[in-house]
C-alpha cells in the first residue's frame, strides 16, 4: 500500500492554502479516476452533497482507512483529486457533511 508521501511525490501534491493536511494532486491527468491512482484501498464511496458542486468520491487509505483521497467528479468527465492526512481527511469530510460508515461496513463482503 502506498503512503501519503508516495502519492504526493508521484502526483505532484501541493498544499491547499489555509487547509492543513490537504493537498491537491496537480500531476494527475484530468480524466483519471481515483482508483487509477492507487494500488489498493479500504473502501470507495460516492456522495452528492449540498456543500460541493461536483459529485464527491471518497477513497479510504491506510491500515484502517484513516486517511485518503477526496476526489471531485465534474460533469464534463474530469476529476480533481486531493490527498489528505488523517486530520485533513476528517476535517474536510465533516465540512462536507459526509459521514463514512465504519470500515467493516464499507468493504465488500469478501474483504471483511
Amino acid at each position: 500500500m502506498e503512503t501519503l508521501g508516495d502519492l504526493l511525490r508521484c502526483f505532484g501534491g501541493q498544499p491547499i492554502p489555509h487547509c492543513p493536511g490537504r493537498y491537491v494532486l496537480r500531476g494527475v491527468a484530468p480524466a483519471q479516476k481515483p482508483t487509477a491512482l492507487i494500488s489498493s484501498h479500504r473502501g470507495v464511496t460516492e456522495h452528492v452533497v449540498a456543500r460541493a458542486r461536483d459529485r464527491v468520491v471518497v477513497t479510504r487509505l491506510g491500515e484502517s482507512g484513516e486517511w485518503g483521497l477526496i476526489s471531485y467528479a465534474r460533469p464534463d468527465g474530469t476529476w480533481l483529486h486531493t490527498a489528505n492526512t488523517a486530520e485533513g481527511f476528517a476535517r474536510k469530510l465533516a465540512d462536507l457533511g459526509v459521514a463514512l460508515p465504519t470500515l467493516r461496513q464499507s468493504l465488500p463482503s469478501g474483504e471483511r
